[in-house]
C-alpha cells in the first residue's frame, strides 16, 4: 500500500462544509484490491448455487440488521431525507435475495441432440473478477444492481464507489467478508483517476454506472474487456390530453424524488397544443406545493449544483415556475436547489438538449402524437420514457415506438428486480436487474460429446 495516499476533502451536500476526508487509491491500491479478489474468485465460484445462494441471503440479512448504520452512511454522502435512504437500503437487500433464488434458476439454452451422434450442452461460467464502477446519486442501490448479479453468478467484485459517496461501500465490503468468502467484494475508495487505474487492472469485466463522458472513458480503457455501461437518461413524458388527473402530481413527485438525481427520472414533458397550457399549470402547481430541505435532498456535490446553475441560467425559456427551498437551521449553505417548471422553449434549449440532472421539468408543446414521437427520440439517449393517457390503443402504441429501454405509462420510476432495466444509444448497452443481468456477468462454454467412437 502506498506510504502516504492522497486525501480529498468529503463535504456533506446539506451544509457544504467538510465532514471527513478520504484516502484516495492509487495504483497499489487497486492493484491490491484486483489481486485479493482475484484470489478469492475459484473459492467463490467452486461453491453450488445452493451455498452461493444461501451466503447471498445471510449477506442480505446483514444489511436489514445493521439498517440504521446504512441509513446514516447513506445520509452523510448523499443528503438524502430518511425515507429515501430507509427504501434504498430496503431495496439493496431484496435485490441480493433476488439473484439468491435467480441463480438456482437454469437460464442456459436447452441442451440435447442438436447433431446426429452428438451430445450438447452449454455451461455459464463466471467472468472472473468484476470491477464495478458506481455513482453518487444512489451510492448503495447502483452497488446492489452491480454486485448482485456479479456476485449471484460467482464473480468476485472490486466496488469503486463515487468520491463523495464511499460509506455504505465500506458496509457492504465489511458485511460482505463476513456473509460470503473473504474478499469475494473488496472496496477501493477514490477519485476518476482511481477508476481508470482500476479499468487499467488484471479485470475480466468493467461495470460503469455514470456519466456518459464517464461511460466512452471506460470503454477506450477497457479495451477487449467486456463492458456493461448504464449512462444518462434525459427521459421524455408523453402527457396527452386525457392523461389522468394525477398525472402532473406523479410527474413531480419522480423529477423531485432524489431530487431528480436519477438517470430514469421525467426531464422532458411533451404535450400537445390542446393541453399545454393546462399541463404547465397542473405542473406549476404540484411543483409549488415541493420544496428542497423538507420534502427532497440536495443537489449531491458543488459540481451538481453548478451544472443546475449553468444550464437553467443559460436557458432561455418564456416560462420559469420556481418552487421554494426550506433547508432546516444550520444547512442553509448546502447544495439546496428549488423544483422548477420550464416552458415557453425552443427545441434547442440548453435545458432541452442537456440533462440537468435536478428538480427540472421542461414542457414543450407539439401539433400531433407523430410530432411529439419524433420529439420524444430526438435526443441521442434512450434509457426511459413514459406515457401518459386514458386510451390503452394509443399508449401501448407509443410504449411500442418510443425508443428507450424501460416505458412505463401512466406512472414513472416503478421499478422491481424481476423487471429489466438498460439504455440504448448514448445512454449505454448494459442490462441491470432481473434474471437477465445474470448473462451480463457470464460467458457461455458450448460442451459437444461424440457418442459413439466406433
Amino acid at each position: 500500500m502506498s506510504q502516504h495516499p492522497l486525501t480529498l476533502p468529503l463535504t456533506d451536500p446539506r451544509t457544504g462544509q467538510e465532514r471527513s476526508s478520504l484516502a484516495v487509491g492509487r495504483a497499489p491500491e487497486t492493484r491490491a484490491a484486483v489481486a485479493a479478489a482475484r484470489r478469492a474468485q475459484p473459492a467463490w465460484a467452486a461453491l453450488t448455487p445452493r451455498e452461493r445462494a444461501r451466503r447471498l441471503l445471510r449477506f442480505a440479512d446483514l444489511i436489514e440488521e445493521d439498517a440504521a448504520a446504512y441509513v446514516r452512511a447513506e445520509q452523510a454522502g448523499t443528503g438524502k431525507p430518511v425515507a429515501e435512504a430507509q427504501g434504498e437500503v430496503e431495496n439493496c437487500a431484496d435485490l441480493l435475495r433476488f439473484y439468491a433464488g435467480a441463480l438456482r434458476a437454469d437460464t442456459a439454452p436447452a441442451g440435447g441432440r442438436r447433431m446426429p451422434g452428438r451430445e450438447s450442452w452449454v455451461r455459464w461460467e463466471p467472468m472472473g473478477v468484476v470491477a464495478a464502477i458506481v455513482p453518487w446519486n444512489y451510492p448503495l442501490m447502483m452497488a446492489a444492481w452491480r454486485i448482485g448479479p456479479a456476485l449471484a453468478a460467482g464473480n468476485t467484485v472490486v466496488l469503486k464507489p463515487a468520491l463523495t459517496t464511499p460509506d455504505t461501500a465500506v458496509l457492504l465490503a465489511r458485511d460482505a467478508a463476513a456473509a460470503l468468502v473473504p474478499d469475494a467484494l473488496v472496496t477501493v475508495a477514490g477519485d476518476r483517476d482511481t477508476g481508470r487505474l482500476l479499468v487499467a487492472e488484471d479485470i475480466d469485466m468493467v461495470a460503469f454506472t455514470g456519466s456518459e463522458a464517464g461511460g466512452r472513458d471506460v470503454a477506450v480503457r477497457a479495451a477487449l474487456h467486456r463492458v456493461s455501461l448504464e449512462l444518462g437518461g434525459n427521459c421524455p413524458a408523453l402527457v396527452l390530453p386525457d392523461a389522468p388527473d394525477d398525472t402532473c402530481a406523479e410527474l413531480v413527485r419522480a423529477v423531485t424524488y432524489n431530487a431528480g438525481q436519477s438517470c430514469a427520472a421525467p426531464a422532458r414533458v411533451i404535450t400537445l397544443r390542446e393541453n399545454y397550457d393546462r399541463t404547465i399549470a397542473g405542473l406549476a402547481k404540484a411543483m409549488s406545493e415541493r420544496r428542497a430541505g423538507s420534502d427532497f435532498g440536495p443537489l449531491n456535490n458543488a459540481d451538481q449544483a453548478a451544472r443546475y446553475d449553468r444550464i437553467v441560467g443559460s436557458s432561455a425559456a418564456g416560462i420559469d415556475h420556481v418552487a421554494g427551498i426550506a433547508p432546516r437551521p444550520g444547512q442553509e449553505n448546502g447544495f439546496w436547489r428549488p423544483g422548477r417548471i420550464l416552458a415557453d422553449l425552443a427545441p434547442d434549449d440548453p435545458a432541452v438538449v442537456e440533462e440537468v440532472f435536478g428538480p427540472v421539468l421542461t414542457v414543450q408543446a407539439v401539433n400531433g402524437i407523430e410530432e411529439a414521437l419524433a420529439s420524444a427520440n430526438s435526443v441521442p439517449q434512450a434509457l426511459a420514457a413514459s406515457v401518459w393517457g386514458s386510451d390503452t390503443a394509443t399508449t401501448l402504441a407509443l410504449a411500442h415506438e418510443l425508443n428507450a429501454g424501460e416505458v412505463w405509462v401512466n406512472c414513472h420510476l416503478d421499478q422491481s428486480p424481476e423487471l429489466p432495466h438498460g439504455g440504448r444509444g448514448t445512454s449505454g448497452h448494459g442490462t441491470d436487474m432481473s434474471v437477465l443481468a445474470l448473462t451480463e456477468y457470464q460467458r457461455p462454454k458450448t460442451v459437444t460429446v461424440r457418442l459413439h467412437t466406433h
